[in-house]
């Protein structure tokens, strides 16, 4: 069994601003956590810090049992990695120095194969079989027949760039789930699963013995599978004992009392200076006051040190504009459209105004739908096409922007859209971008704070069609109740893929990617759509 315990833990980011101050907390063996927060505040910061990929400036980090960590963005992994990689990133740290050393020494067999290096070899060997190397490759294979339904040796050199997201973060889970360690740190795990992947996350939550920490924004995950809710906000964190369900109020009681606290300590200081001030007034022309008011000093300087109460967390103030504009009556026509080797011919009208949330399992081909109609070059066959004065917008589900890097928000906004800097300010500000934040490096940034940037751009845009690729995954749920206020008020088209059952409930038409190949039309939200694993 497992634990984690953070101990007066202080980060300072690199730009000097402080980000968490003296927080502490633990969460015992075999107790499920869901880290929450507004995005930015430091989940993913929280998670590297007790991984151990980032030094605090003062505190502790300790935890039992082996640490299996899943990363925020599984999918950055660079063009190329293979599924073996990726399983051996999340390998226990043994077995994966024992590879390196192996794969080492391989490409020194591939120059020379003299004896000096054939022993070097056999040691290799040796060393990884001690470490569990092989071991785990057999667990591996389980992994690879339960997340996609081929052994690990016929996928074992597949790149991991062409798995969907969600098989990405299935396998990961997977390996995670029923590897060694027994301590989880999972940041968003049910990030591009479609919903009977969280399902099926849910319940292996519940029932692993081991102790997790997890980061999510999903709120029937969460109310299904956390016992404990760790919140960061505004530098500190704090711990609700119970689930979910009772979150919310509780929040909204801890916060009562907090300013409850800071008004009496600023009524409290308030008396105590006027108290002194009176004091001294007396003491100037009575000898006898000097004591009570050296005393009342002595007082006021002791209660300023010990600091005012912790102050109650702002909530979150996002507004977001998206306009659009009047276009053609059909805004989307495909006719015999069939994405190459995922779908069967389809025929679909999607008329001026309508909200269509497009539904099915992972690996069916939505991203591609969305990816062919924002433009993109998408091998397809038939029709799919645009109506008159239709402007797409693309939100890039895994937020793979490549023109965005090393750039701040404040740099794109100013040479995108001719903005002044004031101006640029002003609108990152609407989002929560503004002060620092602005400053930073697209890389830098939170995931939700790149996803709140990415509908920003959108809405300076002037898209009059809106193609969302999971646009609340990465959203805090203050974020999530903008975008869904911003989409209430876009005078446009929007075709959205969600796995979020909250977020589907306002659109108008359900448009299903079936197991079977064939898209079609549903009345209400098709959640149980279980894609057909094909030999590959």
């Amino acid at each position: 069994m497992g634990h984690v315990e953070v101990g007066h833990l202080t980060y300072v980011l690199p730009d000097g601003r402080p980000l968490l101050d003296d927080v502490s907390f633990r969460i015992g063996e075999g107790i499920k956590a869901a880290l929450v927060g507004p995005n930015g505040a430091g989940k993913t910061t929280l998670m590297r810090l007790i991984a151990g990929d980032l030094e605090p400036v003062e505190g502790s980090v300790a935890s039992s049992g082996g640490l299996g960590i899943m990363r925020q963005f599984i999918g950055s992994i660079r063009d190329g990695r293979t599924l073996h990689d990726l399983l051996l990133s999340v390998a226990p740290a043994r077995v994966r120095a024992a590879a390196e050393r192996l794969h080492t020494v391989e490409l020194a067999m591939m120059e020379r194969e003299d004896e000096k290096t054939q022993m070097r070899y056999a040691q290799a060997i040796t060393d990884y079989s001690d470490a569990g190397g092989y071991d785990i490759e057999v667990l591996w294979d389980t992994c690879t027949v339960a997340a996609l339904g081929v052994p690990y040796e016929r996928v074992k050199y597949r790149e991991v760039n062409t798995l969907s997201g969600g098989e990405q973060k299935r396998l990961v889970l997977e390996a995670l789930l029923r590897g060694p360690d027994q301590t989880l740190l999972l940041d968003e795990p049910d990030n591009y699963l479609d919903v009977p992947g969280k399902v099926w996350l849910e319940r292996a939550l519940r029932d692993t013995p081991k102790t997790v920490l997890l980061v999510s924004h999903d709120r029937q995950l969460l109310a299904n599978a956390a016992d404990r809710i760790v919140t960061v906000e505004s530098g500190n964190v704090w711990v609700h004992g119970g689930g979910f369900a009772g979150y919310a109020e509780a929040r909204r009681e801890r916060n009562e009392r907090l300013d409850e606290l800071r008004r009496r300590w600023d009524e409290e200081h308030a008396k105590l200076r006027r108290l002194v001030t009176m004091l001294k007034q007396k003491a100037t022309y009575n000898d006898g006051m000097a004591p009570a008011y050296h005393a009342a000093q002595t007082r006021l300087r002791r209660f300023e040190e010990a600091g005012p109460p912790e102050v109650a967390p702002k909530d979150q103030l996002i507004s977001m504009r998206l306009r659009g504009g009047r276009t053609a009556k059909r805004a989307i026509i495909c006719e015999g459209l069939e994405l190459t080797g995922l779908m069967k011919p389809f025929d679909l009208e999607i008329w001026y105004g309508e909200r269509i949330a497009v539904l099915g399992s992972n690996g069916s081909g939505k991203s591609h739908f969305l990816r062919l109609l924002a433009g993109e070059d998408v091998r397809h066959t038939g029709v799919g096409r645009l109506g008159a004065r239709v402007v797409p917008g693309h939100f890039a589900q895994t937020h793979a922007r490549p023109d965005l890097l090393k750039r701040t928000p404040c740099e794109i906004v100013m040479t995108e859209h001719a903005r002044l800097r004031n101006e640029a300010m002003k609108a990152l500000a609407r989002y929560e971008l503004a002060g620092g934040v602005g400053d930073q490096r697209f890389e830098t940034l939170s995931g939700g704070q790149q996803a709140r940037l990415q509908i920003l751009l959108l809405e300076l845009s002037g898209a009059t069609l809106l193609l969302l690729d999971e646009p609340t995954d990465n959203l805090d749920l203050a974020s999530a109740e903008a975008l869904q206020e911003g989409l209430d008020a876009f005078d446009g088209t929007v075709v959205a893929v969600t796995h979020d059952r909250w977020f589907a409930a306002d659109f108008d038409r359900f448009v299903v990617f079936g197991a079977d190949g064939r898209v079609y039309e549903a009345p209400e939200p098709v959640w149980d759509e279980s894609r057909v694993v094909r030999a590959r």
